[in-house]
C-alpha cells in the first residue's frame, strides 16, 4: 500500500449528505475483484448518461476537477452497503482524501485498508473549504498527515486528530496484513518460546 505522508491536490467540492457505496461505484461493477480499473465507473450513475456520455455537469468532469485528489462532501459519507469497490473506486481515480462530518463505520475502516484518509472536520468547516473548492483548480489543499494539519489555499491551517494506530499505518503504508507481518519477527520469537515452554501441547498437536 502507498504511504500517506503529505498530499497536495485539487479539491473537488460534492456538498451531499448520506453518499452511499452504491452512488460511489454502482453494483453493476462489483463483479471484478481486482482494485484497477475502477475509476472510470467511480460516481457512474452520476457521471454518465445512459449512452455512456459524459454529464458535463458533474463535478468530476469538469475540467478543473478531472485530476482532483481530494473529495469534499457532507455528513454520513459511505453509507449503505459494506463494499470495499468503494474505496477502490476512489484509489483507482486518484482520491487519496475524503473530507466529510462523519463518515459510516464501515466505509471508514475500509478507507484505512485502501491507503485512503477519510477525514472528519466540522460541519461547517466543510461548508467553507466546499466554497473554496467551487474556486476550481486554484483551490488546492495540502492534507499533512504528519503534522496532523490541513493548509488551505489561502495559507490558513487547520488542525486534525487521527487515531493514532491508523495515523501510523498510513504513513507507513500498511494494511492490516501488513501491519502484522511488520511485527512476524516478534511473533516468531512468541511462539518459539512457547513451544518450549509448553512442549506437551505441541507434542499433542503432533508438531
Amino acid at each position: 500500500m502507498e504511504k500517506f505522508t503529505s498530499l497536495t491536490g485539487v479539491a473537488a467540492p460534492l456538498p451531499m449528505v448520506n453518499i452511499d457505496t452504491d452512488m460511489v461505484i454502482p453494483k453493476d461493477y462489483l463483479k471484478t475483484t481486482a482494485r484497477t480499473g475502477l475509476g472510470r465507473h467511480l460516481f457512474a450513475e452520476m457521471r454518465y448518461r445512459e449512452d455512456g456520455s459524459e454529464r458535463a455537469e458533474f463535478v468530476l468532469n469538469r475540467p478543473a476537477y478531472r485530476q482532483a485528489s481530494i473529495l469534499i462532501a457532507f455528513e454520513n459519507f459511505g453509507c449503505g452497503s459494506s463494499r470495499e469497490h468503494a474505496p477502490w473506486a476512489l484509489r483507482d481515480f486518484g482520491i487519496r482524501c475524503v473530507i466529510a462530518p462523519s463518515f459510516a463505520d464501515i466505509f471508514f475502516n475500509n478507507c484505512f485498508k485502501n491507503g485512503i484518509l477519510p477525514l472528519v472536520l466540522p460541519k461547517a468547516i466543510c461548508e467553507q473549504l466546499v466554497d473554496e473548492a467551487e474556486r476550481g483548480a486554484n483551490a488546492t489543499l495540502t492534507i499533512d498527515l504528519e503534522a496532523q494539519e490541513l493548509v488551505r489555499s489561502d495559507g490558513g491551517r487547520i488542525a486534525f486528530e487521527v487515531e493514532p494506530f491508523r495515523r501510523q499505518r498510513l504513513l507507513q503504508g500498511l494494511d492490516e496484513v501488513g501491519a502484522t507481518m511488520a511485527k512476524a519477527g516478534g511473533i516468531d520469537a512468541f511462539e518459539s518460546r512457547l513451544a518450549k515452554q509448553q512442549f506437551w501441547r505441541m507434542d499433542a498437536l503432533g508438531q
